[in-house]
């Protein structure tokens, strides 16, 4: 068994050597060590992967070891993640579809190691796109009259089918602060600009006014701060004088593919710690 451990608590001596003794002397052994210390805030992080010896069997007492003779002595919050269960996706999509398009193409490449219980819209625009695919979609219509009893409506769906996190892959409503708190950390966002320039409804627009020499793209956690969360990826592309509107477009569109899917897969790897609304990417 594989086990992904990560940690992070008040800067002090010792840490790494006290940690890996610790996994060790119980059946473990480090197969990945990436740390960082953000001085200024005298805060240390750990990612470490370690496979466990055949005969290991019991992870829940591993798990309170853990607890009762590290965490609490060096004031750590830490989680373990096992590789035997793919974590649950979900997709919340408005009308466009590329970044969707882009996700199941990758799911179902296996270059994504999630399961995707359902597709969830406002719209029933995108509906064609799970049947090929062959995922259960869930149409939830949102007004401003209606907000309270179908945002009630998606968590029921979500907490049905047990999800993990989730992804907005263009889904064009504010997500309240009910199922960001029943989420915290696990909802990403892609947002069409190089955050925090040129937010709103039409950013290439907004770009190609100003004559901008590049654009991008921001995976982000969800806040309920709008689009202020933590930043997991960015990227971006340049632009020239000789660009259209639809050139930007284009471009920028290419770019959102690429960024969601590269923070979904950092997400999924365990490879993102959140820590003061800032992100640690282990590599």
């Amino acid at each position: 068994m594989k086990a992904t451990i990560l940690v992070h608590c008040p800067d002090q001596a010792g840490i790494i050597s006290t940690v890996t003794g610790f996994i060790h002397s119980n059946k473990g052994n480090i197969v990945y060590l990436d740390q960082h210390v953000d001085k200024p805030a005298n805060v240390f992080f750990m990612r470490t992967v370690v496979e466990f010896q055949n005969d290991f069997s019991d992870l829940e007492h591993f798990k309170t070891l853990f607890q009762n003779e590290l965490a609490i002595s060096y004031n750590m919050e830490w989680s373990l993640h096992t590789d035997d269960k793919l974590p649950r996706m979900a997709i919340f999509v408005s009308k466009y579809n590329h970044c969707l398009y882009d996700l199941l193409s990758r799911y179902q490449s296996g270059e994504l190691a999630v399961e995707i219980p359902f597709i969830l819209s406002n719209h029933n625009d995108l509906r064609y796109i799970a049947e090929q695919f062959s995922i259960p979609f869930y149409h939830v219509h949102f007004t401003k009259a209606n907000r309270v009893t179908a945002e009630q409506e998606q968590i029921a769906i979500l907490e049905k089918h047990d999800v993990d996190f989730i992804v907005l892959a263009r889904y064009m409503q504010i997500v309240s602060g009910n199922l960001i708190d029943k989420y915290p950390n696990k909802i990403i966002n892609i947002h069409h600009s190089f955050l925090p320039a040129f937010a709103g409804a039409k950013p290439y627009h907004a770009a190609f006014k100003r004559g901008v020499k590049i654009i991008g793209a921001t995976s982000h956690y969800v806040t309920e701060e709008l689009d202020a969360g933590p930043i997991i990826e960015q990227d971006v592309t340049t632009v020239t004088h000789s660009h259209t509107i639809e050139d930007f477009i284009t471009k920028g569109r290419d770019l959102e593919k690429i960024v969601l899917s590269r923070g979904v897969k950092l997400h999924i790897a365990r490879k993102t710690m959140v820590y003061n609304n800032k992100t640690v990417i282990f590599s």
